[in-house]
């Protein structure tokens, strides 16, 4: 027993282990006849997607992130050359046109010189200084500080003073495709004041080019532009509370449109890819009106019924100008909840 033990288990093992190891080899090299071998070949194409182009509605309405701030204060600016006779308003509350200080100016005049027709003989008379005395007024209404004292020499330009209105404006931060929407708006907005009352209109809207550093919350990387407007006396709010604008450019019905996803170009003039039979999709030049983000007004170059490519084809293997694999982007456009840009992408990425 001993000896099988030995000698006999384990030389049984050995033969054991040679076998399987025969079988693996032969596995490994010899590989799988397929009785079908066409069974792998793709037997699917790739084709693009094509819509028909319909009538609807389109509303250009921008809706921009904004914040509430403080109006900064207006300088207040001596008119005249001279000395500060009299300040009338220490401080406090002004009114505008309300007079602040006034500035007198000394001019020394030449003497006067007659001569004595029979004699000869010249007098001289010394003429009192013209005195020019100017009154600055108050530029705007709200709390005056001045920066002179009495008696300080103050040109024509200086700062002497500020007026803090004391009011409050909303300004949002535009992107360049926003600012094209928006040429030829109205005076007119909707704010929304987060946490605060129902919506109101915003009078005197007015549309600039982005300061450089300003502290509004969270600016667009490709931030223009701003738009500001003025909240009403009425509306209580705070320096620094989120709020939201909306503005509305312009509204069609019934006309022409296609998603933006299918058309090259936003505004004025574009580009779209005509599907016509069998033939290759054909480049057509189009008019461009109102667009919602998500749909474009064709005014020229289609007609309802039309066949378009749903996406612009591009060299670069994107889907309608969108890369899928750039995620980042798609991130980007999760955080700042822009819709138009989450839109084409899913539909150009996710079907």
């Amino acid at each position: 027993m001993g000896i099988t033990r030995q000698y006999v288990f384990p030389a049984l093992r050995i033969v054991i282990w040679a076998i399987i190891a025969a079988a693996l080899v032969k596995l490994a090299f010899a590989g799988t006849e397929l009785d079908a071998p066409d069974a792998l070949q793709p037997t699917g194409e790739v084709t693009d997607s094509v819509i028909e182009v319909a009538t609807g509605s389109v509303t250009n309405a921008v809706t921009v992130p904004a914040s509430v701030l403080a109006d900064p204060p207006v300088e207040v600016r001596s008119t005249a050359l001279g000395q500060v006779s009299e300040i009338l308003v220490e401080g406090g509350t002004v009114d505008k046109g309300d007079d602040i200080l006034r500035v007198r100016l000394e001019e020394p005049r030449d003497p006067v010189v007659t001569v004595d027709p029979e004699s000869g003989e010249e007098t001289v008379r010394e003429q009192l200084p013209k005195v020019t005395i100017t009154t600055v007024e108050a530029p705007r209404a709200g709390k005056l500080e001045l920066t002179v004292l009495k008696d300080q020499e103050v040109s024509v330009g200086e700062e002497i003073g500020t007026v803090s209105p004391g009011t409050l404006s909303v300004q949002g931060i535009l992107t360049a495709e926003q600012q094209y929407r928006l040429i030829g708006s109205s005076d007119d907005a909707e704010v929304t004041l987060k946490g605060g009352p129902a919506p109101f209109t915003c009078k005197k809207v007015t549309i600039g080019a982005a300061a450089a550093g300003a502290d509004l919350a969270e600016p667009a990387a490709d931030a223009t532009g701003t738009v500001t407007c003025r909240i009403p006396n009425k509306i209580t709010a705070f320096a620094g509370q989120g709020a939201e604008i909306v503005l509305t450019n312009g509204d069609a019905q019934d006309v022409v449109v296609a998603p933006i996803s299918a058309v090259l170009g936003t505004t004025q003039s574009g580009k779209v890819w005509l599907v016509d039979g069998a033939a290759e999709p054909a480049e057509q030049e189009v008019a461009l009106g109102l667009t919602d983000g998500v749909h474009i007004e064709i005014t020229d170059g289609l007609t309802a019924g039309d066949q378009i490519l749903e996406f612009t084809p591009v060299e670069d293997g994107t889907e309608g100008g969108v890369d899928c694999d750039d995620m980042r982007a798609y991130d980007e456009a999760m955080m700042s909840d822009d819709t138009a840009a989450l839109t084409a992408y899913e539909e150009a990425c996710f079907g």
